[in-house]
């Protein structure tokens, strides 16, 4: 019978995790993943795996891994960012802090090196056992999530697929197959300059955007929020910044308030640009000086769009999944409604492949000030993905259903 807890170690996990948050991986490091996918690399290279590097862009490389299967039933992929937001303001020091009060403490500890490491924690106990699952286990690490996805639209371009895929994004022990669709857009306001000491010929930008505001929150938030999806929750949008202006004695000519959207199934790009458009075309009805434009933000413009996700109920990875967390908790896992858009969206509309958000940690403690994970999630995690490839990728069941959750 096997137990994956016969074939690794808990501090096994805990170190790998340790140090995959010491590579910096942010946004304002050069070639910010390429260093963590190096390591992965030779990390999984020395035990055994098949692996495999894809540079995406600027140095910045996806990794990959592979568990071989006999070819003659499902495969599946472990999909996870390597990529973090940055460390700054932190409390904690965000590459080398110790262990301690049960978590390993750091940046990404919690999104998503936890997750990283717990994928590849299972194949290499797998693969120390003699597991040969009937389709083939694919790790993928991937640059970007943070940002524009890069890693993962990369990888369906490069034409991998599988008959499953699990996002390791931290879930509590709880599963999401659905989320919201995610688009940043940016709202562009001109106006004409003068000293504001003589305004009498000047049109100031920032208050066409203040207006443009004002009308959104009166007009379009109401609309927005009564659309609601079983799995996702109800629609969303944020104004996170307003930027303009080039003093306090001049009236400004620009002005760039900048959206944060979340749709769900319904709604396309198309239909929410159209909202935005329609309020900006009623605004200038009723001011001839309101100049404006809506593009997306370009820190959002990759070739695909960010929609929303939803894997059906009934697709057989759902249905391993659940049965793997209910085998380690023991208890009915919970559907996470209303998370944040990962690349599930991508894997699942762009690459076909149906696909589940399921990780290690408290989603509450990613890109927080003092960032961690709880050692028992990374020991029960692995545990969990075990069970789920024995469930969806083995035919002759072989897990040990005596093992259940670590709480200490």
């Amino acid at each position: 019978m096997f137990n994956v807890k016969d074939y690794f170690h808990r501090d096994e996990v805990v170190e790998l995790t340790q140090q995959l948050i010491s590579i910096p991986s942010h946004k304002d490091v050069p070639h910010q993943e390429k260093e963590v996918a190096e390591f992965i690399y030779d990390y999984c290279g020395s035990h055994g795996l098949e692996v495999q590097l894809q540079e995406v862009v600027d140095q910045r490389k996806n990794v990959l891994a592979f568990l071989r299967g006999s070819g003659v039933g499902n495969s599946l992929m472990l999909n996870g960012h390597t990529d973090t937001i940055t460390p700054y303001r932190m409390t904690i020091d965000p590459f080398h802090e110790r262990v301690r009060d049960g978590y390993v403490w750091g940046r990404g500890a919690a999104d998503m090196k936890g997750g990283l490491a717990c994928m590849i924690t299972t194949m290499v106990a797998m693969k120390r056992a003699g597991i040969v699952p009937d389709g083939d286990i694919v790790f993928a690490g991937v640059i970007g999530e943070e940002g524009k996805s890069e890693g993962t639209e990369h990888l369906i371009h490069s034409g991998i697929r599988t008959s499953a895929a699990i996002v390791g994004e931290p879930s509590n022990y709880e599963y999401a197959v659905g989320h919201r669709g995610l688009e940043w857009f940016d709202v562009v306001f001109t106006g004409r300059a003068s000293h504001s000491g003589s305004p009498e010929n000047s049109v100031n930008a920032i208050e066409k955007a203040a207006e443009f505001i004002y009308r959104a929150k009166r007009e379009l938030y109401p609309k927005i929020r009564q659309r609601e999806d079983e799995f996702m929750g109800v629609s969303l949008m944020n104004v996170g910044i307003i930027e303009g202006g080039l003093g306090q004695s001049t009236v400004a000519d620009q002005c760039t308030v900048k959206i944060d959207r979340r749709y769900i199934p319904g709604e396309t790009v198309e239909s929410v640009l159209q909202e935005y458009q329609d309020l900006l075309n009623s605004m200038k009805e009723e001011d001839p000086a309101m100049e404006a434009t809506i593009i997306k933000s370009a820190e959002n413009v990759t070739a695909l769009n960010h929609p929303p996700l939803i894997t059906p109920m009934s697709e057989p990875i759902v249905h391993a999944v659940k049965t793997a967390l209910r085998e380690v908790i023991q208890r009915d896992p919970k559907i996470t409604r209303g998370r944040g858009w990962t690349d599930a969206a991508l894997l699942s509309v762009y690459g076909k492949i149906p696909t589940v958000v399921v990780g290690p940690g408290d989603i509450r403690l990613s890109h927080t000030e003092a960032e961690r994970i709880a050692i028992r999630d990374l020991v029960n995690t692995v545990d969990v993905y075990a069970r789920i490839i024995d469930n969806f990728c083995i035919k002759d069941k072989i897990m040990d259903e005596n093992s259940t959750l670590i709480m200490d």
